[in-house]
């Protein structure tokens, strides 16, 4: 029997007439996740200008084609079936930085760390704490990333964001973004083309120190390889990490996906390894928190392509 086309199919088909040599064909996303496993985009497309911007909003308002926006990859797991969809990167002038007296503007597209050691050397104090965040500008301030007792919120002033499918572009306020605990008001069909920071002037050797501290912290207390970062939000007064590690699953493994020995809250994959194993890992992990704890842990990272067991997007 001849399975149906899905209408997603019909629909990827048209973005890919519409964007013509803008789009690639099953374009692997595992490379651009620092988690390195998953499937492919069934399109992949770069917005490096305005001209790609208005292309990609056209075919995604014409063909309402499913889009994931991919910055650094850093919280991403794509289900190893794929994404069957437009997947969105950033690049060309959305990788640009522009600093200015103490303002700071940074393209969607460019690395925490760079920003945190740009303003650095510049004498500009507040940005510090995100050399250690392996993220986007974009994802950060989806997400509000944030580590060692800041957040992207203590300093954005506001960010230009794009919704794809209406192609409404506006500048949005800090106030508007409505930020919390690693969330934001910031909604899947929109990208964030740009970030606008307001820093402090600040010593440049206290600022490369501290980031120098940071680094090595970081080095010290979490692994490297094949991860995307935290795994589980903190609940309320309390650290993932230590439930994980208290309810005895350092080191617990599944399939070619393990909880690192050295921070529990970082989940390792192996080389060559599957994005299902990884998710599988998280759901028993998460199982396994709420049974000997009693705390259930949420996942911070986006899951994407795993919506026949409920999960993703």
């Amino acid at each position: 029997m001849t399975q149906r086309p899905r209408p997603e199919d019909d629909r990827v088909e048209t973005a890919a007439r519409l964007l013509g040599a803008r789009a690639q064909r099953n374009r692997p996303l595992g490379p651009l996740t620092t988690y390195r496993v998953g499937g492919a985009a069934a399109l992949h497309t770069e917005i490096d200008s305005e001209d790609d911007l208005h292309a990609v909003v056209a075919a995604v308002a014409d063909t309402r084609v499913p889009v994931l926006l991919v910055g650094r990859g850093s919280n991403l797991l794509v289900a190893d079936a794929g994404f069957n969809g437009l997947a969105v990167t950033l690049g060309g002038v959305f990788a640009q930085l522009e600093l200015a007296a103490t303002r700071v503007r940074a393209g969607g597209a460019v690395s925490l760390p760079v920003v945190a050691r740009r303003t650095a050397a510049a004498g500009l104090t507040g940005f510090e704490w995100a050399v250690g965040v392996p993220g986007s500008v974009g994802g950060a301030v989806r997400m509000n990333a944030g580590g060692h007792g800041s957040d992207v919120s203590e300093t954005l002033v506001g960010a230009r964001i794009v919704d794809l499918v209406t192609g409404h572009d506006r500048e949005v306020p800090r106030e508007q973004l409505a930020f919390g605990y690693r969330t934001s008001a910031v909604r899947p069909c929109d990208v964030v083309l740009h970030g606008t920071l307001d820093l402090q002037r600040g010593d440049r050797a206290a600022s490369e120190a501290q980031i120098a501290d940071i680094v090595r912290w970081r080095r010290e207390n979490q692994p490297g390889g094949a991860n995307a970062g935290s795994v589980f939000t903190n609940p309320p007064a309390d650290s993932a990490g230590r439930l994980i590690d208290a309810a005895g699953l350092k080191g617990h493994r599944v399939g070619s996906a393990h909880v690192s020995p050295k921070h529990a809250n970082f989940f390792q994959a192996d080389e060559g390894g599957s994005a299902d194993d990884v998710l599988a890992l998280i759901e028993e992990v998460q199982r396994l928190v709420q049974e000997r704890m009693g705390v259930r842990l949420e996942p911070e990272l986006r899951l994407v392509g795993f919506d026949e067991r409920g999960h993703g997007s």
